[in-house]
């Protein structure tokens, strides 16, 4: 039997104790195998270049060239898998995260703030699992635009709308938002996995690219059209009986749970509620999208051909919770169609 190929990871941190961290936390997973580092951005481009590696774990605040621009320039000239290892405590890198997102990154990560070994090795393990994840996922350099367009959707306005998304999902959700109008009828919530310490970071991020009001959702407050709602950091986002905002601590798995928003969504506003599962890996949202469907909503999922990872909408689709994936290009469209039907009776309330 042929024996696996390693995952060949180069690290780029400025910080050479952190450099050092990185090495030696992930070469305990077997798989792995570091075949270089890098101080700078200019030198991680280099370097990327020469060594093809497999995955990067890049840091934001470089000399030189800084991430966003380093990952800009290896993603047009070698193109990589790109993992962003960042001081969630700094405001300037965790904005920066999400500019390496649209240049091509694929995950941010939180750099370990934990105070003895047993739970740096913790991180560590967590760090070289994610590198492995990310390893089996195809380098895509420039995300396909073209596709089928299902028709317009047809039946009940829909009055509300969720969107899941994970691996890829930021950039992706930064296309569906930006296509957005300003007076967009209906409130959207979405359920981003991402990592404790970023959140604030994406809001801000995406309320500089969308004409929509961006924010964190507060606990029972009532949704307004236009509006675009995240969860706290560690929390689910779901609607009450009332249609009002609820915010409800993880209980494990991914995080925020789509399958939790979306099913909310079904079960309060039932064949006005529409729900969309962007690029991810695993399964999460494609039950929720389900609970949509059989209530009489309106269900979308991402393409193949545009997805960075089809994991979730493949699940979705798979489980019949829509018929087929849509081009993200086409997106935005379809949702402004599904919420602007004829025949809405206006009132801003659950209703079947």
């Amino acid at each position: 039997m042929t024996a696996k190929r390693s995952i060949r990871v180069l690290v780029v941190d400025d910080s050479p104790t952190m450099a050092n961290t990185l090495t030696a936390l992930l070469t305990e997973e077997p798989r792995i195998e570091v075949v270089g580092r890098a101080g700078d951005g200019n030198r991680a481009v280099q370097l990327a270049r020469l060594l093809r590696p497999d995955v990067i774990t890049m840091d934001l605040l470089l000399p030189g060239l800084d991430g966003p621009a380093a990952i800009a320039a290896i993603m047009s000239q070698s193109p990589a898998r790109i993992l962003v290892v960042s001081a969630v405590a700094e405001e300037r890198g965790v904005d920066l995260g999400f500019q390496a997102m649209s240049a091509g990154a694929l995950e941010l990560i939180g750099k370990p703030n934990v105070s003895n070994g047993e739970e740096l090795r913790k991180w560590g393990r967590d760090l070289a699992h994610s590198v492995c994840l990310m390893a089996e996922v195809p380098v895509i350099s420039r995300r396909p635009r073209t596709g089928v367009t299902p028709p317009p959707p047809t039946g009940a306005r829909v009055d509300v709308f969720g969107i899941v998304a994970s691996t890829g999902g930021p950039p992706a959700l930064a296309d569906v938002l930006t296509k957005l109008p300003k007076d967009f009828p209906v409130p959207l919530l979405i359920a981003q996995h991402i990592t404790v310490g970023f959140t604030q970071g994406m809001v801000r991020w995406l309320s500089q690219v969308t004409p929509l009001k961006v924010d964190i959702a507060k606990e029972g407050e009532r949704l307004e059209p236009g509006r675009v709602y995240f969860p706290l950091d560690g929390h689910d986002l779901l609607v009450d009986a009332a249609g009002l905002a609820r915010l409800q601590r993880s209980k494990g798995g991914p995080c925020p749970s789509g399958d939790v928003l979306l099913a909310s969504l079904a079960s309060v506003f039932g064949r006005r509620s529409g729900g969309v599962v962007l690029t991810g890996m695993g399964e999460d949202g494609a039950r929720g999208l389900l609970a949509i469907r059989n209530a009489g909503g309106v269900t979308f999922s991402q393409d193949e051909a545009s997805s960075v990872v089809f994991g979730m909408p493949r699940a979705a689709i798979e489980l019949k919770a829509t018929d087929q994936g849509v081009p993200l290009a086409s997106m935005p469209e379809l949702i402004l169609q599904s919420c602007s039907l004829p025949g809405f009776r206006g009132g801003g309330g659950p209703s079947r």
